[in-house]
């Protein structure tokens, strides 16, 4: 079932599901906001949840609002681009050869096929990016996971619209946006140790604040410089 209630001007999207608690959630990039809870609960007791949560969620939206956004990537010869926090100047060049990506000292070069279009070129590149943070997880597991004393059964690496991160903590499954690989390895580290934790706890509860502050007593530094950072510029679609 969906429905929608109203909370003066903001409106939010209610989901009733097949789940045990309620899940609120406001998307970038204008802060639309969405209430997941279960099968079982009404909508007045949704909404007077929502009320308890108003001040966060305007406080959610409002950073959104503010967020720097990348200007949008044409691939071209001299465009920016970001490697663990660095930046990195585009250099194409066309071969008959394989195409590949590298780092060359200041620059980030590019090698494709004679011909190749920009998404082509978008193409390769995001698979590298991929690549590079594939690279870097299983260190950061072996650490934590030893530190947390929990056991990480498989990791996904994919671009996610609203998140950084997320943690399936009945299959111990962990998903992480590919764009980290663009942010300093401290950010990584920083959302591995976030989603390792949601093992041992699932929701965002004072439990888990507690564990973070104890296990990483400078997320909260790591976690400001990640949201200060531009994210990456979206056609956004619901």
């Amino acid at each position: 079932m969906v429905a929608q209630i109203k909370l003066g001007p903001i409106a939010v999207d209610v989901v009733l599901k097949d789940i045990k608690n309620i899940h609120l959630s406001v998307y970038p990039p204008a802060g639309r906001v969405r209430i997941s809870a279960p099968l079982r609960m009404d909508l007045d007791t949704i909404r007077v949840f929502a009320i308890t949560k108003l001040g966060w969620i305007k406080s959610q939206q409002q950073k959104l609002r503010e967020q720097e956004r990348e200007s949008p990537r044409e691939y071209l010869d001299r465009e920016s681009h970001y490697v663990w926090g660095k930046r990195y100047l585009l250099e194409v060049v066309e071969s008959d050869q394989p195409p590949r990506v590298q780092l060359k000292h200041s620059k980030l070069q590019l090698q494709v096929r004679l011909g190749s279009d920009e998404e082509k070129k978008q193409a390769i590149v995001a698979a590298w990016y991929r690549d590079q943070l594939r690279q870097a997880i299983p260190p950061l597991i072996a650490k934590w996971e030893t530190t947390l004393g929990v056991k990480v059964e498989r990791i996904f690496v994919q671009r996610m619209k609203t998140k950084w991160g997320s943690c399936s903590s009945a299959r111990r499954n962990i998903r992480l946006n590919s764009e980290l690989a663009k942010k300093p390895r401290e950010c990584l580290e920083y959302l591995m140790v976030h989603e390792m934790v949601h093992l041992l706890e699932p929701t965002h509860n004072s439990h888990f604040t507690a564990l973070m502050d104890q296990f990483m007593p400078k997320w909260k530094f790591y976690r400001e410089i990640l949201n200060r950072l531009p994210v990456h510029h979206e056609q956004w679609k619901y």
